[in-house]
């Protein structure tokens, strides 16, 4: 490795620090709610071995511990996950011609919400050295918290885990709470997926729909009807 792709590395190192301190601490949360899902701690680490997406392997623990179906696994997925096709196509704008295929596939397992906003924010085009060094402490930070939440979640007294194992849910209100003040859309959005997730999960005959096309039909109606009454006007700036 030359020089220069040696600062870009330290570099993308840097830059991913504060998303890793963050993953530690979310993941740590997830590790728990696996655990006291019925999960293994071995299969928690798995999970965020092959997976970078905390909303997607929350949604994903009660299919996978309750053994539902593989179909209804894979449509909540890519209904929750749809938004990183955006963002990789927004990201592919911006990286060099040394991006072979091999390097696009590892950046695109790399692409979260913060790794993407990280990204895109730098100048000039982005090399394979800067995203990698990205992504590494991030990906170790997501891995690592988790499995120190299954430990925990195994030696832990019940009533620790179950203060610990609202914390993710938590950082959910944290993210969607700012925009819902200023955004009306957002604000309906929210309250209409928490109407219908509440029916789906207490009503008698709703109760009775699997918890992942649950997801599916509260995320996809709330998007609908928000879309609908709220729809984004578009300007010259935006055209």
């Amino acid at each position: 490795m030359n020089t220069e792709n040696k600062t870009l590395f330290r570099k993308g190192l840097k830059d991913g620090i504060p998303t890793a301190l963050g993953y530690l601490s979310v993941s740590f949360a997830f590790g728990i709610t696996a655990v006291k899902a019925g999960l293994s701690p071995l299969v928690a680490v798995l999970i965020s071995l092959t997976n970078l997406t905390s909303a997607g392997q929350l949604a994903g623990v009660p299919v996978i511990a309750s053994c539902g179906s593989l179909v209804g696994l894979a449509l909540a997925q890519l209904t929750i996950n749809i938004r990183y096709f955006l963002m990789s196509i927004s990201l592919s704008q911006k990286l060099d011609k040394s991006f072979t295929m091999p390097h696009r596939l590892i950046t695109a397992f790399g692409v979260t919400d913060e790794n993407f906003g990280v990204a895109v924010s730098q100048e000039g085009r982005l090399k394979p050295v800067y995203i990698y060094g990205l992504i590494l402490l991030p990906f170790l930070g997501w891995t690592f918290g988790t499995l120190l939440g299954a430990v925990a979640g195994e030696i832990l007294p019940e009533s620790v885990i179950d203060a610990l194992g609202i914390a993710i849910y938590g950082m959910f209100v944290a993210i969607v709470l700012p925009p819902a003040k200023r955004e009306k859309g957002v604000l309906v959005a929210s309250l209409i997926a928490i109407a219908i997730s509440l029916s789906l999960a207490y009503v008698p005959l709703l109760s009775l729909i699997p918890s992942e096309y649950a997801i599916i039909i509260a995320a996809v109606s709330a998007a609908a009807v928000a879309a609908i009454l709220f729809p984004v006007k578009e300007t010259e700036d935006n055209q």
